[in-house]
């Protein structure tokens, strides 16, 4: 595999066991790579312990005032200057391929990981892991792929020139073939130590990323609430732990690295001894003293791989392992059903743990009481079931059926085609709005009127500004939509679900973010453009819930009441506490005139629109007073 064969076209099925075996597997997935690099590297490595014969050949026919053998050891330095640098070259080239053909698949496994996984991903590891994961762990497990031939290369060089120096002089040579085990192995005692700290420093850099990439994502709401200073505080102590980590690990590798210096340089000063006294006792040359002797220093050289693996090694291990904990997540599914091939059903929602029934080709809203219930069922209803949904009992619920099939028995693409899922925290990619999106659709919504439905035209006012060409469609949006406002991002995440026109849609809280004259229209909107394809919203808005086909409420896990949103409110005490926030002191007041018409207002009172307190109830719900409500203040745009 070259470089400009990337990517792969199947990246393999990782052994995700350990982090060992995932390295072993990854190695052995790219032997062909790994036997050029170790082909050119004995190359190289052999040419400079070569280099030592040529020299000490060079000096004995100065002694010896021969001028043929003079040039003899002249075109032999420079054939082996010729295979260094051609080795070298070329060890260098399929080194470097190695490790980004190794990091290449690495990280198409993890994209194949994450999209079938998909908002799962998230709940299930870290989000701060998985940046650590595709970032730096991936150059680290290239970097071992990649060093691991030249190691072998290294090796089998050193064992090679023990063998010839033992031969060409057996008096010195044995001293070299005694030393070089002991220069090999040396630090071997300090390397578990070494590799601890090693680990330790990782898992506090990766504590610090996870804690930076959640800081830098949520800054402005931190500015919104005054919270900068805490989580400064907070990183700047991670912080100091990295470097101490750091500190740690670098005394124990500086300790192998000093090791590595000492003990080769008594080894030469022993061997020069005992060299200039074999010399003066006429027992060795001048040119055999030299050669071996070069060929101690030379053999230095190849000796750093062992130190360098070693390192390659302890770093690599853990980023492995945090690898192979993701890659090792699967998609859960029937035991007993597997995988069915299957066209895209169409028809009824069903969740047999809750009992919530969409029907198709209607607007279904869904009302918990509990938002992370609420959550949790959004991501049933797209096929991601959780253990314990509604009963907490830590058993698997029985899968969501659509049209009587199971969505966990559907391969993953059709899942993904038969429903689509947006949660209440979308993430909007950064790039132009044509590319934001140009997503998988059905081709029958145009993005003209998924952007119309989902009340976008103040976004696009603002993006036109922010275009060079004032054509919105070229304007380009950051990461994550952060120069964007909340309700701005929501309903640009909108109108990207809206477009890409599945068959089901699940809305998790769609308008929390906006305010509630713009919540009616999108309301409007969307049930307007969705006609005659089922809509799950799962909201406590009373004005998405007025516009519903059918209003589902989920109390404790189950089906409670099921209805229009005026008669539940009338008819269903429960329900009414939950979309109105009624307090104890209004209960009376409401059970006085049982008959009064609710309206499609918030806090069940006729013809008033946002007049009833909201209190926060958890992540992405409607939060504060009405009066914030309704002019679209969130923290974000307060920051």
């Amino acid at each position: 595999m070259q470089i400009s064969d990337l990517p792969y076209p199947d990246p393999g099925v990782p052994d995700a066991r350990s982090g060992p075996r995932f390295l072993l597997w990854l190695g052995r997935n790219q032997l062909g790579g790994q036997a050029k690099s170790l082909a050119w590297g004995l190359i190289h490595f052999v040419s400079v312990a070569g280099l030592a014969y040529g020299v000490g050949h060079a000096v004995q026919s100065v002694v010896d005032r021969s001028g043929a053998g003079l040039a003899k050891a002249g075109a032999l330095i420079v054939l082996l200057g010729l295979g260094v640098a051609v080795g070298d070259t070329m060890l260098h080239r399929t080194a470097v391929t190695n490790w980004i053909t190794a990091a290449a698949r690495v990280q198409q496994l993890l994209a194949r990981k994450t999209a079938s996984l998909g908002a799962a991903l998230t709940r299930r590891v870290a989000a701060g892991e998985v940046v650590a994961v595709s970032t730096g762990d991936v150059e680290k497990i290239g970097w071992f792929v990649e060093a691991l031939s030249r190691f072998a290369a290294a090796a089998l060089t050193v064992v090679l020139a023990s063998i010839g120096l033992l031969i060409y002089q057996p008096a010195l040579g044995v001293v070299v073939a005694l030393g070089m085990p002991v220069l090999a192995l040396a630090v071997l005692p300090l390397l578990p130590r070494a590799t601890r700290r090693a680990d330790h420093q990782r898992e506090k850099a990766g504590h610090a990323t996870e804690l930076a990439s959640d800081t830098v994502a949520g800054l402005r709401v931190l500015r919104g609430i005054g919270g900068e200073e805490l989580f400064l505080d907070r990183y700047r102590r991670a912080s100091q732990d990295v470097r101490r980590a750091a500190v740690r690990s670098a005394r124990m590798w500086s300790l192998i690295s000093a090791i590595q210096v000492l003990l080769p340089g008594l080894l030469t000063i022993a061997l020069v001894w005992y060299g200039i006294h074999l010399a003066r006792e006429g027992r060795i040359t001048v040119g055999e003293l030299v050669t071996v002797y070069s060929g101690v220093m030379l053999l230095n050289y190849p000796l750093r791989h062992f130190e360098e693996i070693a390192m390659a090694y302890s770093f690599s291990r853990p980023s492995a392992q945090r690898a192979s904990r993701v890659l090792s997540l699967e998609r859960v599914t029937d035991p007993d059903g597997g995988l069915r091939d299957a066209k895209v059903p169409t028809g009824d929602l069903y969740d047999p743990a809750t009992g919530v029934l969409a029907p198709e080709g209607r607007l279904t809203a869904v009302v918990c009481g509990d938002p992370d219930l609420a959550g949790r069922l959004a991501d049933r209803l797209g096929g991601h079931p959780a253990t314990g949904t509604g009963s907490g009992s830590g058993e698997a619920a029985p899968s969501v059926l659509l049209d009587g099939v199971p969505l966990d028995e559907l391969p993953l693409d059709v899942a993904r085609t038969a429903v689509l899922v947006q949660d209440k925290d979308p993430v909007l990619l950064s790039g132009t709005l044509a590319e934001l999106l140009a997503v998988p659709a059905s081709g029958s919504v145009t993005p003209e009127e998924a952007l119309s439905a989902a009340q976008c035209s103040d976004v696009l006012d603002a993006l036109t500004q922010a275009s060079v060409d004032e054509d919105p469609m070229t304007a380009i949006i950051t990461e994550r939509g952060r120069s964007l406002s909340g309700g701005q991002r929501q309903r640009l995440a909108l109108a990207r679900s809206l477009v890409t026109d599945p068959a089901t849609l699940v809305l998790d809280e769609p308008t929390s973010a906006v305010d509630s004259h713009t919540e009616a229209r999108i309301a409007q909107g969307v049930r307007a453009l969705r006609r005659g394809r089922t809509t799950v919203v799962l909201t406590s808005s009373p004005l998405v819930l007025d516009r519903a086909d059918r209003v589902v409420f989920v109390h404790e896990g189950e089906v409670a009441a099921v209805g229009e949103h005026r008669e539940l409110v009338r008819t269903e005490p429960r329900y009414r506490a939950v979309v109105t926030r009624e307090t104890d002191d209004e209960k009376p007041s409401a059970e006085a005139a049982p008959g009064a018409d609710p309206g499609p207002g918030r806090g069940g009172r006729p013809g008033v629109i946002g007049t009833g307190p909201r209190t926060n109830t958890g992540p992405g719900t409607h939060a504060g007073a009405a009066t914030a409500r309704d002019t679209e203040i969130d923290i974000e745009e307060t920051a």
